[in-house]
């Protein structure tokens, strides 16, 4: 039980230090307990302390787990998880060497975001019907959503007083709850102007709500109401391949860089703490111009 109880101790510290040091995500913070819980569980199955394991034991279970359905993806994501507590443990001067460092598994490709052609994406901005309340607000949007980039949980969380449609920028909370100043170009602009100006009164019983996109009530609309516009829209207008509630964000990151966009303003507007998270947007680019090669090239 005093093993079990350090380990715990242990892993409340690390996350601790993930929390105030580098404002990670509580989405984050879950995933890593859990990672590191069950391999805390695993080696005292074994015996073995959180700081001391046997150098065969995260192979044999990684082969278990594999063995048992796990993806190579998964396993690719609690190695990651359990070399980052070892790291802090290492700086933190609790360990001598890295017990991890031997562990290697396949490179994994990164997958590739579901994402739509400039054409598509013009379609789908423009399928509400923009002479009613609903169709201004969904409109403007998703003229917000493609044009900054934004995480749906961004849009919705957004309020009248981010916005600066003079200086056409918006202050978005992201992860972490860190801010960050997105440019909304000129589309964004004008579409939020006609909405707060003829749209968005139309909507509300109290117009003083800060709610920038309102849902029921008043209150900003969920994510998974407007993952559900998204879904309409993309059917009036006749887009039937997959989408999730980033597409637009996907697209607009891929679109920025087939433009020429430099990838770390890529990451700046995306409010990326890792470059490496931005770079899967240069394997779509590149998937992009594979596939318009092989199309039309005679020898592609």
């Amino acid at each position: 039980m005093r093993d079990h109880d350090d380990a715990g101790q242990l892993i409340d510290a690390f996350l601790d230090a993930l929390w105030l040091e580098q404002g990670v995500s509580d989405h984050t913070l879950v995933a890593y307990r859990r990672d590191l819980a069950a391999w805390a569980e695993r080696l005292a199955v074994c015996g073995e302390a959180l700081l001391a394991p046997a150098p065969a034991t995260l192979p044999a279970w990684l082969d278990e787990r594999r063995e048992a359905g796990y993806r190579l993806r998964s396993n690719a994501r609690l190695l990651s998880s359990l070399r980052r507590f070892y790291r802090w443990a290492l700086e933190q001067g609790r360990l001598a060497h890295d017990p991890l460092a031997e562990v290697r598994l396949p490179r994994v490709r990164p997958a590739l975001p579901d994402t739509l052609e400039e054409a598509e994406v013009v379609r789908l901005i423009e399928a509400p019907d923009v002479t009613t309340d609903l169709g201004l607000r969904d409109r403007a949007m998703l003229e917000v959503l493609y044009g900054a980039g934004l995480r749906v949980s961004e849009l919705v969380g957004l309020t009248t007083d981010a916005v600066n449609l003079r200086q056409g920028v918006v202050r978005v909370r992201g992860k972490g709850d860190k801010d960050r100043l997105v440019p909304l170009g000129e589309e964004a602009v004008e579409w939020l102007s006609r909405y707060l100006r003829a749209g968005r009164g139309g909507l509300m019983a109290d117009i003083t709500r800060p709610a920038l996109f309102p849902g029921r009530g008043d209150r900003p609309m969920t994510r998974q109401a407007f993952w559900y516009r998204i879904k309409a829209h993309a059917l009036a207008a006749g887009i039937d391949r997959p989408l999730s509630p980033h597409t637009l964000r996907h697209a607009f990151a891929t679109h920025l860089l087939n433009h020429g966009a430099n990838l770390r303003v890529v990451q700046l507007l995306l409010g990326h703490s890792d470059l490496s998270t931005t770079q899967i947007y240069t394997h779509v680019a590149q998937a992009r111009l594979e596939a318009l090669h092989a199309d039309h090239h005679p020898r592609g």
